[in-house]
Formats: structure tokens, C-alpha cells, sequence
């Protein structure tokens, strides 16, 4: 039933990033644009952390989008912990059901979990990561707004402030 659930949530994300995605050669179009993930869900619905992610992927791969954020709000931050998304395997099944719907990928090409396919967002195509920083407080994830000790090292900490600067730049919010 796992199996079942996580294929129709990659088919999907794959469905969502195919509305967006342009005519050939029209990806240009694309650039200069930013897009807002918002992850609104915890532990407790694995297959949002999965779409959120391969979402943000399509986005940058077959989007062209410049600029995509992926942020954990109030119930979201609790994947932002440390070993939260390194808990939740793409096995060889999801990986092989990923990459024959992507042309140019192989499922050797996709890591084994999606601690190490953020990481591997952030540091190979540019996505951002962040949480909010008065939810990870309140939640008892961090003493104060600069503690990030309990947190995955790729993601940082958000004030308000930024938080809101980043809902009114994104041209396209998108909440999982």
C-alpha cells in the first residue's frame, strides 16, 4: 500500500511540473522567476516531503526556474531536524519509478534517501532551505532564533520578517 501511495505521489509532482513546464525551447521563459515550497506537514505525511522535493527538482531541471525555496512552516519544521528526512527512503522501486519519467536520469543517479536528495538540491542545483525560526523555537527545535544545533546543516533558521519578504517575492507559492 506504501508502494502504491508513493507512486501516486510522484506521478503527481511529475503531473505538476509538466503544467509548468513550457514548449521546447521556450524554458527561458522560466528564468527569472522564484518559487515558494512550503512544506506544511511533519513526519506524519512522508509522501508531502517526498512530492515537495522532487517538485523543487522538476522545477530547476525542467522548469528552468532561477531561484526555488523550499520552507518549513509551523508543522513542516519537525522535518528540518536533524536525521527527520534521512528517515525517509527513496528505495530502489521509487527510484526507478522517478527516473523513467525523467529523460537523461537513471535511478543510480537519485540518492537513497531525502536527507541526501535535499542536500544533494541545495548543493548541485541551488535550491534553498530554511524553517521557520519562531516555529522550531516554539516547537522546543531550537532555543532561539540563531540555534540551528538540532537542525539538518543545510537548512537555516528564518525570522518573520524574511519570511514574509520571501512570500511576497515567490511568483508562484506552492504548499505541501
Amino acid at each position: 500500500m506504501k508502494k502504491v501511495a508513493l507512486a501516486l505521489c510522484i506521478a503527481l509532482a511529475v503531473t505538476m511540473a509538466f503544467s509548468f513546464a513550457l514548449p521546447q525551447g521556450q524554458a527561458e521563459a522560466q528564468q527569472g522567476s522564484t518559487w515558494l515550497i512550503m512544506v506544511s506537514h511533519g513526519p506524519d505525511k512522508p509522501y508531502n516531503q517526498y512530492t515537495a522535493l522532487i517538485v523543487a527538482f522538476l522545477a530547476k531541471r525542467l522548469g528552468k526556474v532561477d531561484q526555488v525555496m523550499v520552507f518549513y512552516d509551523a508543522e513542516g519544521v519537525r522535518m528540518a531536524k536533524k536525521g527527520a528526512l534521512a528517515g525517509l527512503a527513496l528505495d530502489a522501486t521509487a527510484r526507478k519509478l522517478i527516473a523513467g519519467q525523467i529523460e537523461g536520469l537513471s535511478p543510480g543517479d537519485l540518492p537513497v534517501n531525502l536527507e541526501l536528495f535535499a542536500r544533494f538540491l541545495k548543493d548541485n542545483m541551488g535550491v534553498s532551505f530554511f524553517a521557520c525560526g519562531t516555529c522550531a523555537v516554539m516547537d522546543g527545535i531550537a532555543k532561539d532564533l540563531d540555534d540551528t544545533t538540532n537542525l539538518v546543516d543545510f537548512v537555516g533558521l528564518a525570522k518573520l520578517p524574511d519570511v514574509a519578504q520571501c512570500l511576497m517575492a515567490a511568483d508562484k507559492i506552492i504548499d505541501f
